[in-house]
Parts: C-alpha cells; structure tokens; sequence
C-alpha cells in the first residue's frame, strides 16, 4: 500500500537526516517504526506526507509510493484527500475549539452530508467514548490522553486508509497507553485502516504491530515480523538494558551503545 524506495532527506540544504530509508506498509497491518530520540522517525513521517517544506527540508533522493503511484510531490491536502492522514506527535489539537469541534474539522475535505458526518462522528464516538462525554469541553482544558485521543478521531473523521501514527504514547500514562493501542488495534481489525507507527515504547509498539523497522542515526538497521523482533536478545538489551543475563548497569547500556552488532 506504502513504499519508500531509498529516500534521502536533507534540510537547510546542508543536514542529512535519512540516508537510504526504505520500507513498505502492506494494506490492513500495523507497522512500527521504532528508534531512539532523533533516529529520523519522524522526519520520515513527515516525508510521506509532505510536510517537510515548512521546515526547510527536502527529500533529495528516493521516491515515495501510495498504492502504486508517487504522492513525493503531492500537496499535504491532497494526500489527505487520497487517504493518508498524519497524526502529529505532541496531541496537536486547536485549544480554544471544543472536542467535538476539533473532530468536525477532520471532515472538512469530504464532501459529504450532514447526515453522513453525523454518523461518522457517533462512530468516532463508540471507540472513543470518553470523548462523547467531554465533547464540549474546550480541547486546552482536557487531559494528554484526551487530546491524543481526539487528534486520533479528528483523523478518523477524514476517512483515512492510512493513519501516520507518531508517538502516541509520549508523555501519556502506561494505562492510557495501552487504551490507545488497543483502540489502533480495533480500528485495524474493524475499520481496515493500515497504520505506520513511529514509537520510542519499542516493546508496547511491538505487541500490536505485525511488522517493524529500526531507525538508527537515519538509516534502518534491523526489520521483520514484530514478534521476532521483540524476541531479538540485540534489541532487548539496547532498548530496555536487558539481556538474558537479566537487567544490565546503565553503564553497560552505554558501552553496548557504542558496540552494537548490526552497526557492526
């Protein structure tokens, strides 16, 4: 459904971020895009949808393919149009607007019926049912997981096949967490939306994904089914100090940073 084919992104004419990604997102799966802060997780996202221009970057090499056709020099809107909605990192919601403002404003490039997005709000609201409770509640004043939430069903609301999907789970309470994953797992299985998952909570990303790639310093180090990769003793010990000599020192995390084998 998606394909990144070896794509190379620079900004300021001068930093270059990625170097050679590439990477596919089969029709109807969950894919994790995992590394640590800075590894080009979400500069690759915003290379899909074409926000890189406003912060002066560019992809300079590559190309980007959504069901068969290159989308690397569509408009943002257009691609929202076509089906593949971005959800920023950061729960970006408009703060004066009310919750349910903030969904109505996800339908805005449809031209559909008041009947009709009366009917996909209240379905945005079965899988978000707090959100119906707070809908008139003024976005600023509501909790992380609530905005995170409603920038969720905001995309919804455009009738996505695709959601690009970026730290859902930053600054968010491990039980709110799960509730998010577990609302991306239905709407995959129920709704047929295909997601693309940058997430620094490798192990939690990897319980709900079927497939995973690893960003390192802009390049994809390591892939495969999620299952193997959560499974994999390398990345258990570089994301969460453990090995199967059990939890290792800070220290040691450090030094096997600096010697990791598929940097090798």
């Amino acid at each position: 459904m998606l394909a990144i084919n070896n794509i190379e992104v620079i900004y300021d004419h001068v930093i270059l971020v990625l170097k050679g990604v590439s990477l596919e997102v089969p029709q109807g799966r969950i894919v994790a895009l995992l590394g640590g802060n800075g590894a080009g997780k979400t500069t690759t996202l915003k290379a899909i949808s074409n926000l890189l221009r406003s912060e002066r970057g560019e992809v300079t090499k590559g190309s980007i393919e959504y069901k068969g056709e290159r989308i690397d020099r569509s408009s943002p809107s257009e691609l929202v149009r076509r089906g593949v909605v971005q959800v920023m990192e950061g729960r970006h919601c408009f703060q004066h607007l009310t919750v349910e403002e903030n969904l109505l404003t996800g339908a805005f490039t449809r031209s559909a019926s008041r009947a009709q997005i009366a009917q996909d709000l209240e379905k945005v609201y079965a899988y978000f049912p707090r959100l119906k409770v707070r809908r008139k509640s003024q976005s600023g004043y509501t909790s992380g997981g609530e905005q995170q939430m409603t920038a969720i069903g905001r995309a919804l609301m455009a009738q996505p096949n695709m959601i690009l999907l970026d730290e859902p789970s930053m600054g968010l309470a491990p039980q709110v967490v799960e509730e998010i994953f577990e609302i991306v797992k239905d709407l995959n299985s129920k709704e047929g939306v295909s997601f693309l998952l940058a997430e620094q909570n490798t192990m939690v990303a990897l319980r709900y994904a079927n497939y995973g790639y690893i960003l390192e310093n802009g390049r994809v180090v390591m892939e495969g089914d999620a299952e193997n990769l959560r499974t994999n003793e390398d990345v258990k010990e570089f994301y969460l100090g453990l090995s199967s000599a059990g939890r290792k020192s800070f220290r040691d995390a450090k030094h096997y940073r600096r010697r990791k084998r598929w940097l090798a």
